[in-house]
């Protein structure tokens, strides 16, 4: 079959779609819709009815579709009616009624069939998404009406993708034996992008600030991977939307946007929007009051919950949020239907406005059914083990937030909505769960370059949802010029139908660590793992480890503490964390907090012996107040940890803990802290001992760390995926943990190695950076600056890392 118009018969004969020649047409009348005059008189009787030009269709087929019918009479009316009855069939493009004597002529010009549908000049839209809107399809009846629609439909869907300068012309070529090939000629022109963007009314924020709140732009030349400065009038509608949020938690409640606009350019190149506002006054917040008619509940026990103040700006996001916060918590103290509302009343002369939360109970409804609706792959069962509520339970609107929360973070689902149905009795509900599936396999191919493991390539096979279980599985591997890693595992999240992950993890890993320490290492184990929620935000997770470990190809000039080291060991080490998490992101958090206790315990097997313990915090504060952006972010951290010996075991220093790099931005990996530090060759009794020059980083028993960052949007960087930060960190480490201690003098000198470095007084570095999301991978540069150090610390100004995540 050929493909483009070019390759048909030079006999086809190309006709535009609009001038298919019938007198209709002619008249400007399209055919499909033109009544077709008839000379049939009135009066007598219908003996026989003949039909003819009908190839396809049956003459049974049309004779049921005419109202009159032989043995009746003529009739100018029903005429009228059986001839406008065929035009509807939509199967003839002529209609003619006449009568001979009397016998009714039917004289048909059929439709012809659509052979082929083609789309030529698209490149924005592919040919099979083009398919999917149009109503015309191969071996149906053609019809200029449809086919008009479906032109319509095409520009839609170039409207979508800001080409409004497109054009689609409908072509048809006629083919032999009434068949016609169907050619959308598509002419998709430059997007139109958004020129200007105007405010009017606007007094207590600039158009600069508001400019920030909308989600639409001014097109500019670093939007070259952003569509934000497409015009699209969903977005635009959405953009009101934003700016009455952003009103409304400055203070001006009877904020209103009275109009936005989108006119396009003369030349339909570009877009002029105009939002049309009304700001109204600003008010602050007067008393704030709690009027309940819950039983058991008093007024005065819920005031301590009261988040707000009086006097302050009125918020009414903030209002919200305290309002289903107060909500929550009685749920959660056994008032499942209790709720909370806010009611305010303005006072625009003093301009303050008086808030006071009902709490009252709503309605009782109980979930009579769950059932599941689009799940294709998913099994049933991975979805039910999710959803917190089951038949019988107290149905509210916070189990109904909560379900499509948790269903959404699934990450198996491109869409998900709960919906709900009245049930057998007034106080039964019964809740429908929909959902879309979407691709959960992912490949990935891709390199980079990182200050720790240099230029990288790695290669990833994973499916999120293994045949619709829930079964996390994947393999990969990385090769660097200073690592080589192969990793494969398994996870299960609901392991034995219980609220219990498990997994297992096989791990083959080998650092070549020649640029900053004196020595390789080589590692090969497996890892099983389990864990397991006690509450949304209380979980504990178990592993235990079992290690395969060499160190070799160590300098001969290294210091006695490598040299001590190289060789074999066996780790088997079971370790613990439990981990509080309040934050409202966890991988890009605003605000909330999270604490971590850790530990492991080295021993059972094997020949190390060892007890660490961990602890890591991590407090996150939302700038908006302050800035009156979403995304300023403050972020403090801080972490310990301490190793100690038991049992006589082989203290491998590659096993202590290490300062610098991800945990002190401006060092080099273990840069800072303990250090043996190289001697030359000497004479000693007689004797000469060979030079030990290098320097090794040998780590410590005790470390600690803290760190404020500033996390801000970069000026022209939302659109690109790019953000700011700016950071103070903060250090320290000591305590020799080392198979043997070489640092008497001058007793011991043929095996003399002084240590520098080993001292808790904090490192101090302070710099900027940026992180970008790019369409090549996540980009991370910092410039460290270190404040305050040791002498002999080994500094690194720049860290860069391109392609994979720190």
């Amino acid at each position: 079959m050929p493909t483009k118009r070019s390759t048909l018969l030079a006999s086809v004969c190309l006709v535009p779609l609009f001038l298919a020649g019938t007198a209709e047409a002619r008249r400007g009348v399209p055919a499909d819709h033109a009544p077709a005059g008839h000379t049939a008189r009135s009066g007598g009787i219908i003996e026989a009815i003949q039909v003819t030009g009908n190839d396809r269709i049956e003459t049974s087929t049309v004779l049921s579709y005419m109202v009159v019918q032989p043995g009746d009479p003529f009739n100018q009316d029903q005429l009228d009616r059986s001839l406008k009855t065929l035009y509807a069939t939509g199967l003839f493009r002529d209609v003619t009624l006449h009568r001979a004597g009397n016998v009714l002529q039917v004289r048909l010009a059929e439709n012809p069939i659509v052979n082929r549908i083609a789309f030529e000049g698209n490149h924005a839209a592919k040919d099979e998404d083009l398919r999917k809107v149009i109503a015309l399809r191969p071996r149906a009846v053609f019809s200029t009406q449809i086919t008009a629609a479906d032109r319509k439909k095409i520009l839609e869907v170039y409207a979508s993708k800001a080409r409004y300068a497109a054009t689609v012309t409908p072509q048809i070529i006629r083919l032999a034996h009434n068949r016609v090939d169907v050619v959308f000629q598509i002419n998709e022109a430059q997007q139109t992008l958004i020129h200007k963007i105007s405010f009017v009314g606007n007094k207590a924020f600039s158009e600069a600030r508001l400019a920030q709140v909308i989600s639409s732009k001014e097109t500019a030349w670093y939007r070259f991977f952003a569509s934000s400065d497409e015009y699209n009038p969903e977005r635009i509608r959405y953009d009101s939307e934003l700016l009455r949020r952003f009103y409304l938690r400055n203070g001006f409640v009877d904020f209103q946007v009275r109009n936005q606009t989108g006119e396009l350019s003369p030349d339909r190149k570009s877009f002029y929007v105009t939002f049309t506002v009304d700001e109204g006054p600003r008010y602050r917040l007067g008393k704030v009051n709690i009027r309940s008619s819950l039983k058991h509940v008093s007024a005065a026990s819920m005031r301590k919950y009261i988040e707000l103040f009086a006097n302050q700006w009125y918020d009414g996001s903030a209002v919200q949020h305290n309002a289903t916060d107060m909500q929550e918590i009685l749920q959660g103290q056994g008032y499942p239907f209790a709720m909370v509302r806010p009611e305010i009343a303005r006072n625009p002369e003093k301009r303050v406005v008086d808030l006071l939360f009902d709490v009252s109970e709503g309605p009782r409804a109980y979930v009579e059914r769950i059932d599941i609706n689009g799940n294709t792959i998913t099994q049933d069962s991975v979805i039910r083990r999710q959803i917190p509520m089951s038949e019988g339970d107290p149905y509210t609107p916070t189990e109904r937030k909560y379900t499509k929360a948790i269903l959404q973070d699934l990450g198996f689902f491109s869409s998900v909505s709960v919906d709900q149905t009245p049930g057998s009795a007034p106080d039964r509900t019964n809740v429908a769960v929909n959902v879309v599936e979407k691709p959960t396999g992912e490949f990935s191919l891709g390199g980079g370059y990182s200050t720790d493991v240099g230029i990288l390539g790695n290669i990833g096979l994973k499916q999120h949802n293994l045949l619709g279980s829930g079964v996390d599985a994947g393999i990969s591997g990385t090769m660097a010029y200073y690592q080589r890693q192969a990793d494969v595992s398994v996870s299960d999240p609901y392991f034995l139908n219980r609220n219990l992950v498990a997994g297992v993890d096989l791990f083959v890993i080998e650092n070549n660590y020649q640029t900053y320490q004196n020595y390789s290492e080589g590692r090969y184990g497996i890892t099983l793992r389990m864990g397991y929620a006690y509450t949304n935000r209380l979980s504990q997770s178990w592993s235990y480890t079992l290690t395969d470990r060499h160190v070799d190809n160590a300098y001969s000039d290294a210091s006695w503490y490598v040299l001590d080291q190289t060789g074999w060991s066996l780790l088997s080490q079971l370790s613990t964390t439990i981990t509080y998490d309040t934050r409202d992101n966890r991988m890009q958090p605003h605000s909330g907090y999270v604490v971590r206790l850790g530990g492991d315990f080295a021993g059972l097997g094997g020949n190390e012996r060892y007890v660490r313990g961990k602890v890591d915090l991590g407090y996150y504060i939302p700038m908006d107040d302050l800035t009156g952006n979403h995304d300023w972010t403050l972020a403090l951290t801080a972490g310990a940890g301490e190793i100690a010996n038991w049992g006589g075991g082989r203290s491998d220093i590659i096993d202590n803990f290490y300062l610098g790099g991800n945990t002190l931005r401006g060092f080099l990996d273990g840069g800072a802290g303990p250090r043996s530090m190289g001697i030359p060759a000497y004479t000693w009794n007689g004797q000469t001992y060979p030079m030990h020059s290098q320097e090794d980083f040998i780590g410590g028993r005790f470390l600690y760390t803290a760190s404020a960052t500033l996390n801000f949007p970069m000026p022209f960087g939302a659109d690109m995926g790019i953000r700011g930060r700016y950071f103070v960190d903060m250090g320290g480490l000591d305590g020799l943990r080392v198979r043997n201690r070489y640092t008497a003098y001058p007793q011991d000198m043929p095996r003399y190695t002084p240590v520098y470095g080993d001292t808790l007084t904090p490192r101090v570095t302070t710099g900027v950076g940026f992180a970008w999301k790019s369409p090549f991978g996540l980009i991370n540069i910092d410039l460290g600056i270190p404040v305050l150090k040791q002498k002999h610390d080994r500094t690194q100004l720049f860290r860069f890392g391109f392609g994979q995540q720190f």
